[in-house]
């Protein structure tokens, strides 16, 4: 089960909406406001390395792909 979609965890729950209702309710992802899990790479998703200066909002890997694409150099 991944964390953003918790529907996926109990198909039986299907057959009873009063059950599947409460389980929604208590289990469902709450809103972030601050941590490393609010931001997110537009391009693939990932938490992790993330690089939002000058308001790119990508994580270490996608950037490293598409620097030289945006204009950024490599210094040696």
């Amino acid at each position: 089960m991944t964390y953003s979609d918790y529907r996926k965890a109990f198909k039986q729950l299907r057959a009873k909406p009063f059950k599947m209702k409460k389980y929604e309710k208590f289990n469902s992802p709450k809103k972030r406001t601050t941590g490393t899990a609010r931001h997110r790479c537009r391009r693939c998703l990932r938490i992790g390395g993330h690089v939002s200066k000058y308001g790119l909002h990508l994580c270490r890997q996608c950037f490293r792909e598409i620097a030289p694409k945006i204009g950024f150099k490599k210094y040696n």
